[in-house]
């Protein structure tokens, strides 16, 4: 029974569903990471363009707080971003964790192969 397991993959290691979580995991941070780059081009843009005290008759009166300078921003302006930053960290964190799951299950399938042998044993 023992064998049938190793055959199968164990616990559920079938190289295909291996294949299906890495794709998965990219999926994920790739888009994650991405979108983290476009908040911080965001964020750097508003550091430069954005005033530094509140204009009223502009609607600038929110305040973000960018390397340490307060800037004034639109309320829109301000959902926009948290909205961004918000869900690429979400994005980017399911992305992390299913990569993390399938390191995980990568190196229980390489153990059950046998992969883990020192390469001077195999050539015997």
């Amino acid at each position: 029974m023992g064998q049938a397991n190793r055959s199968e993959g164990g616990a559920g290691m079938n190289p295909r569903k291996l294949s299906l979580l890495r794709l998965i995991s990219l999926m994920f941070l790739l888009p994650g990471l991405g979108g983290l780059v476009i908040s911080s081009v965001v964020s750097t843009h508003y550091l430069e363009t954005l005033p530094r005290t509140p204009i009223p008759s502009e609607l600038r009166m929110v305040p973000r707080n960018i390397h340490g300078v307060v800037v004034y921003q639109t309320d829109d302006e301000d959902r926009r971003l948290s909205i961004m930053e918000a869900a690429s960290v979400g994005v980017f964190l399911v992305g992390l964790t299913t990569g993390l799951v399938y390191l995980r299950k990568w190196g229980i399938a390489q153990a059950l192969n046998g992969e883990d042998e020192p390469v001077a044993e195999r050539a015997l």
